[in-house]
Formats: structure tokens, C-alpha cells, sequence
């Protein structure tokens, strides 16, 4: 485990912490007094080691919103009320986006908003949190407060609750998939014992949530290097329905890609026949096009086009290498081998264009179109050595016409 003096080093040497714009919102709101401090994950990525740029930091502060307010606009800081009624409000100063909530409490919830109480107690406000290794605050000197042993837990690595899992899930049922999503992020995909039966037995509840914020958690999960556990646990518990062999290929991909990254893993799920991740988790038409534009690299990989691939989706060949690997079953020598002709591969600009066809007799059309594409499949079958001169010898009379 990081020692106190280690932890202390860190956090008072962070780059994000002696921002000029960040010291600025301290002093805004009497950070000097400890009325105000950062909080959440620039915090604990810091104890971790991990440099963050410090262009979004969170804040938690004493201060009621309207005060929070009224200081941003004395000073002449852009002030956005983004969440007033649980006491959130977005200050812009320069290039730092600080995002400040007031301590509170939780008085209701129904598992997906909270009414919520603004006080002054740290430890009260750490406590309605979600997991141990989000409660922990600094204060504008980089000193660490740590009231329920987040640092800790960090060290081990273990999710865990605050308090009563059960509890914190009710509160809001999104953690469900926040504790599987930290739990490989941070926990090296171990799992706390108590935190995986309070999510199982929370599994058969998790209808109300909006896709959106379900898409928005998986989003950033498939985009880690290393979920295959946690996918399978996912599973498990009852909170995903993937089939083994999905399971299997999403396992395959993540120990052989080179960058495991989100739009990889989804054309892995598109391509094994898992389409309606789209509307389950709302993802956008551009996610999906850019999935769909790696299968096709990795369909014509598959099939050994290279010069096709290389030419027709020239940025989804990397990925498009590593799922194909994974759909055709290559072994890792396969895969170099392709990997290998990839590297040969040099693509040229396609040498003539539907004005030469114009120019050798054809109308405007259908004719010439389809004339102008088996050109082109020649070209890219040629490896692009044809030149100019070759296609237009190739051209067939007998498409012109009359």
C-alpha cells in the first residue's frame, strides 16, 4: 500500500490540483476554511498514480448553490445551475470545467432519484456515495480526507459499498453496473463478495432504468482492456443475457486485440448476432456504423482481401485485424501473416473517374456506373498496379452501348 507520505506527495504535486483555475474556484469558495474540497475520481486516480489533465475536476462544498451562484457571478465566472435541485451548479473558468455540489443527504429515493437534504457534515455526505474508493476528498493544499477508508480499499483493490449494499443499490440501481464497471476499471476484476450478492439479488429490478444511462455505463465498460470476467459475472448475476459463445469471442478478442476499445467489442456483438444492443442501450447511428464498418474490413480480411479492406475501410483495419481474428478463429501466426501482408499493402487514388467513362461514349447512368465499379474491381485485384492507361484499355465496347 502507497504510504501516507506517498499520498500526500501526490495529491499536493498533482497538475490538476495547482491549476491556477482550480486554486481560483478554491479560493471562490473558501477552500482555505475547508468549506470546500475536490472529490471523486480525479482524487482517486491521483493516489493511484494515474495523471489526469484536470479539464473537468468536481468539487463538494458547504455553501448553499445560491451562494455558489452569487460568489461565480461577483467574480465574473461563467455559472450554469446544471443540477440545482440536488445542488449542483457548473462553473467555467478558463479552460476548467468545475462542477460543484453542495454536501447533502439523502431523504427519499426510488431507485432512481433522490431527494436530497443540503447540509455541512463531510462524513454524511461521503456516506451516500456509491463505493468507498469515490468518497474521498482533498482540499485545496493536497491534503487527503478519507472518512470511510477509500484508500484503503484502493491499495487491496476492492469495490465496495458504503454501508449497506442493498441500501445504496435501492438509492440507484444504475451502481448495479457501476460496481461491475469499477470492478474492472479498478478492482482488477475481483469481486467483493458482499457487493456481487447484493447486485444479484438486485438483478431482477433493473427495468426502470432508461437506456441511456445503461448504454452510458456498458459504453464506458466495453471500452476497458480487460472485462472478460466481468462480463461472465455480469452474467452470473442475471444482469446481462449474452450467450456463451458471445462470452467466448468477447474473451478472444480481449486477450488478442491490440487496443481493446468499445467499437470493437460492439462489432463483435453486432457480428455474433447481438443487434438489439442498439435500442437496449440507445446507441447512436454513428456508433453503429463505425461497428459495421470494422465487420466489413474483418469479413474481407477474413477472405484474405487485403488490398480491399486496406482501400475500401482504411480506418477500421486495425481493428478490423483483430476482430477477424476472432470471427475466423485465427491462430496468433494466422493473424500475423495478415498482419504481415497489411504492412505491404500501399493504396493509391483510384486512377480514372466517371468523366473518362464520358469521354469513351458512355451516357450518364446506370451502364456507366456499373462499368465504373468492375473497373475498379480489377484495379483492387491487381493489388492497384493497373495504371491509367491499362483501365481504360480494359473498358468493355459492349457497355457503352449504341
Amino acid at each position: 500500500m502507497v504510504g501516507r507520505g506517498e499520498i500526500e506527495r501526490r495529491l499536493r504535486t498533482a497538475s490538476w490540483l495547482i491549476n491556477p483555475d482550480t486554486q481560483t474556484i478554491f479560493a471562490l469558495l473558501d477552500g482555505e476554511t475547508g468549506r470546500t474540497r475536490a472529490v471523486g475520481g480525479i482524487v482517486r486516480d491521483t493516489l493511484l498514480g494515474i495523471d489526469r489533465p484536470g479539464g473537468e475536476v468536481d468539487f463538494a462544498t458547504e455553501l448553499h448553490p445560491d451562494e455558489v451562484l452569487a460568489r461565480a457571478a461577483r467574480q465574473g465566472i461563467a455559472a450554469y445551475p446544471t443540477g440545482i435541485a440536488h445542488g449542483t451548479v457548473t462553473l467555467h473558468q478558463n479552460g476548467l470545467v468545475a462542477e460543484v455540489t453542495t454536501l447533502r443527504e439523502d431523504v427519499e429515493t426510488d431507485g432512481r432519484h433522490a431527494v436530497v437534504r443540503f447540509g455541512t457534515d463531510w462524513k454524511r455526505d461521503a456516506e451516500r456515495r456509491d463505493f468507498t474508493i469515490n468518497a474521498l476528498y482533498a482540499d485545496r493544499g493536497g491534503v487527503l480526507y478519507d472518512p470511510l477508508g477509500g484508500a484503503a480499499d484502493l491499495a487491496d483493490p476492492t469495490i465496495r459499498f458504503i454501508g449497506d449494499a442493498d441500501q445504496r443499490i435501492a438509492e440507484d440501481r444504475l451502481r448495479v453496473f457501476r460496481f461491475f464497471r469499477f470492478s474492472a476499471s479498478h478492482g482488477g476484476e475481483r469481486f467483493d463478495p458482499v457487493g456481487l450478492a447484493a447486485v444479484k439479488r438486485a438483478a431482477g429490478t433493473l427495468e426502470a432504468l432508461s437506456a441511456e444511462r445503461v448504454g452510458s455505463e456498458m459504453r464506458r465498460m466495453l471500452g476497458l482492456p480487460r472485462i472478460a470476467a466481468t462480463l461472465r459475472a455480469m452474467k452470473d448475476a442475471g444482469v446481462l443475457a449474452f450467450d456463451d459463445e458471445v462470452l467466448a469471442q468477447l474473451r478472444r478478442y480481449g486477450l488478442g486485440a491490440r487496443r481493446p476499445n468499445f467499437f470493437a467489442r460492439l462489432a463483435v456483438l453486432v457480428a455474433s448476432g447481438e443487434t438489439g444492443v442498439q435500442a437496449a442501450w440507445r446507441l447512436s447511428n454513428d456508433d453503429m456504423t463505425r461497428a459495421q464498418a470494422i465487420i466489413a474490413a474483418a469479413r474481407l480480411l477474413e477472405d484474405l482481401q487485403v488490398h480491399e479492406a486496406a482501400y475500401r475501410y482504411p480506418q477500421a483495419l486495425d481493428d478490423g485485424v483483430d476482430v477477424a481474428a476472432v470471427l475466423a478463429g485465427w491462430t496468433e501466426a494466422g493473424k500475423s501473416a495478415v498482419v504481415d501482408q497489411l504492412a505491404q499493402v500501399r493504396v493509391k487514388p483510384f486512377p480514372i473517374s466517371g468523366s473518362d467513362l464520358l469521354a469513351y461514349g458512355f451516357a450518364p447512368g446506370p451502364a456507366l456506373g456499373s462499368e465504373l465499379s468492375r473497373l475498379e474491381r480489377l484495379w483492387i485485384a491487381s493489388g492497384f498496379a493497373l495504371d491509367r492507361v491499362a483501365l481504360l484499355a480494359a473498358i468493355a465496347p459492349a457497355a457503352i452501348g449504341p
